[in-house]
């Protein structure tokens, strides 16, 4: 393994040194130039790679890691890679790294997610109480929140999942970069608990909120409605439209509040 680790993977021609963002290749600026130059276009190459070809990002990846063990970046991107690509212990071990060198909980969820992979969900539980009450970014929060909902569903706790995924963030009138995928995790877990009609309400609000089309709401909404009574459908619908007005109003009102606050244009 450790002859494999050293022997360079080809990287492509148009990889670059400086496609790495600044504060990456500050970070590298510990190693030796012509060494931090290296890693950092392997580094460039696995994250070009990882949702294309993940085994071929996990080679970089390694290689990497063979250079400049010590550097948090590199395990940073070899734990994420790792992630991406199923290998779920080395994921673990990586991140795990990471927390220690960097003293951040950045990753704390998808830690926590590799716990669920490698089927020991009452440690992924173990982690999101360990995190209550601890300052996490927004978005790193409502992750861990949708990983701990997946470990009580491992367990058979489906309406605590349920449960566990309520609060505000839940608001279909709300937009926010993981609205998504909680309004998704919220729905899975409601279409788990034989919740039928409310999770295709909310598998309709995901799809509307995902801008991106990064899940497969719609198509999930659909296959929960093959077959039966369309009413609920219908009425889920309506009730995601009625809701998307709402917010679009709000946003008008607020803007024009705002405009009027302001007073008139000097132009």
């Amino acid at each position: 393994m450790a002859k494999e680790l050293l022997e360079a993977p080809e990287l492509p021609e148009d990889i670059e040194f400086s496609d790495l963002d600044e504060e990456a290749r500050r970070e590298l600026r510990t190693l030796p130039k012509s060494l931090a130059e290296t890693v950092g276009k392997h580094l460039v190459a696995a994250g070009g790679l990882v949702d294309v070809d993940p085994e071929a990002a996990l080679k970089h990846a390694r290689y990497a890691k063979a250079k400049a063990a010590r550097v948090p970046l590199v395990r940073e991107a070899l734990g994420l890679v790792s992630y991406h690509a199923g290998h779920w212990a080395e994921a673990l071990s990586e991140l795990r790294a990471v927390r220690r060198m960097s003293r951040t909980d950045a990753h704390v969820a998808v830690i926590a997610d590799a716990e669920r992979a490698l089927g020991r969900p009452e440690r992924a539980l173990d982690l999101a109480k360990e995190m209550a009450g601890h300052s996490l970014p927004r978005e790193v929060e409502v992750e861990l929140r949708i990983v701990a909902a997946g470990a009580r569903r491992d367990l058979g706790q489906l309406d605590a999942a349920v449960v566990s995924l309520q609060g505000p963030d839940l608001n279909a009138a709300q937009r926010q970069p993981w609205s998504a995928r909680l309004f998704y995790a919220y729905a899975d877990n409601l279409a788990a608990a034989g919740r039928r009609d409310e999770a295709i309400k909310w598998f309709l609000h995901a799809a509307d909120a995902d801008q991106d089309d990064e899940t497969d709401a719609a198509e999930r909404a659909a296959e929960l409605a093959e077959g039966e009574d369309t009413d609920a459908v219908k009425q889920a619908t309506e009730l995601a439209e009625d809701e998307t007005d709402a917010a679009e109003l709000a946003e008008d009102d607020e803007t024009d509040a705002a405009e009027r606050t302001a007073g008139p244009s000097d132009e």
